[in-house]
């Protein structure tokens, strides 16, 4: 394919979906990224397209927010993983929030399986997902229904989770950064989303990729607040999402990559592991500590002065009537 034409076809994908990422295009395209990196700042230059990291967007894509159908065709591979992984969180009898959003109804497929089981959550799509589950209770919040991504925002929802307390939880956004956190394009969406962080004692975020980098209008959850991040794993010419996470992770947000290398806490899909190019944390000894070499014997106690000093004397005594 000519570069004309393979660009012809990137603005088209780009005009049919709002967003896609470099992956997706590379596939469709049957290129590399780097080749269809290359295009889309040729785009970009012609004021056809905005670049974002991982994919490309709609000019003036900073405010706009693509509805269902194109979301719900955008990373399908990575958001399963990333919904498998995050699954895997969640213990029998657990009470949890999940907000809306393509993942997060991923993961609600999931979560099906998981007995005992409470899931408050304002996403249609989610309590779809979960209306047939035998040993699940689904709790809905009110308010009014957002056609886009059928979820219920408005002071009816979040009046409806005041004084809701449970273990985590479970959101999705159109962005995220180390600097900002978690954001979405719309106003009513992040306001009911600030609720149901506010009812969750921890806080795991659910983003691919594609949105890695990306900042949109409306701050969710201060990067301070999210306890984990499940997202997929960047390819290896994306410097930018693999930035990020070293950012993200220097904040004390931990990292969970699911087709990632394991770290030891998980298995299959993925694991916790350090981001790209962040070396796993020596052991260093605190204040006080004494280092022991391996297979040695253990740290001795130390001999006060005074003892050494009564050894000293004995010895003198021991001398002299040896004399």
């Amino acid at each position: 394919m000519f570069a004309a034409e393979r660009r012809q076809l990137i603005l088209e994908m780009v005009r049919a979906n709002g967003a896609v990422s470099l992956r997706e295009l590379a596939r469709v395209v049957q290129t590399s990224e780097v080749t269809v990196r290359r295009d889309v700042r040729a785009l970009e230059a012609e004021g056809l397209l905005d670049r974002r990291h991982g994919g490309a967007v709609l000019p003036g894509g900073f405010t706009r927010e693509s509805g269902f159908p194109q979301k719900s065709h955008l990373a399908t591979a990575e958001k399963t993983a990333i919904a498998d992984l995050a699954a895997g969180l969640v213990e029998e009898g657990e009470a949890i929030v999940v907000g809306a959003g393509t993942t997060t109804q991923e993961l609600a497929r999931r979560l099906a399986r998981v007995p005992g089981l409470t899931v408050v959550t304002n996403s249609l799509l989610v309590a779809q997902a979960l209306a047939h589950a035998n040993r699940v209770e689904v709790v809905m919040t009110g308010g009014t229904l957002r056609g886009s991504n059928y979820a219920l925002v408005g002071s009816g929802a979040e009046q409806s989770l005041q004084g809701l307390r449970v273990s985590r939880a479970f959101l999705s956004g159109s962005g995220l950064t180390a600097e900002r956190g978690l954001s979405t394009s719309n106003m009513l969406s992040a306001s009911v989303d600030r609720a149901l962080v506010q009812a969750a004692a921890e806080v795991v975020v659910l983003a691919d990729h594609t949105k890695l980098g990306t900042d949109t209008m409306f701050q969710t959850v201060p990067t301070d607040v999210i306890t984990r991040l499940v997202t997929d794993e960047p390819s290896a010419q994306d410097d930018r999402a693999a930035t990020e996470l070293q950012a993200l992770a220097d904040q004390g947000v931990q990292i969970a990559v699911a087709g990632g290398q394991s770290g030891g806490a998980g298995s299959g899909a993925g694991g916790e592991v350090p981001p790209a190019g962040r070396q796993p944390r020596r052991d260093v000894p605190l204040p006080g500590q004494r280092r022991t070499h391996p297979g040695g014997p253990g740290p001795q106690p130390l001999r006060s002065a005074v003892s050494l000093a009564e050894q000293q004397q004995q010895a003198r005594v021991a001398d002299m009537r040896r004399r």
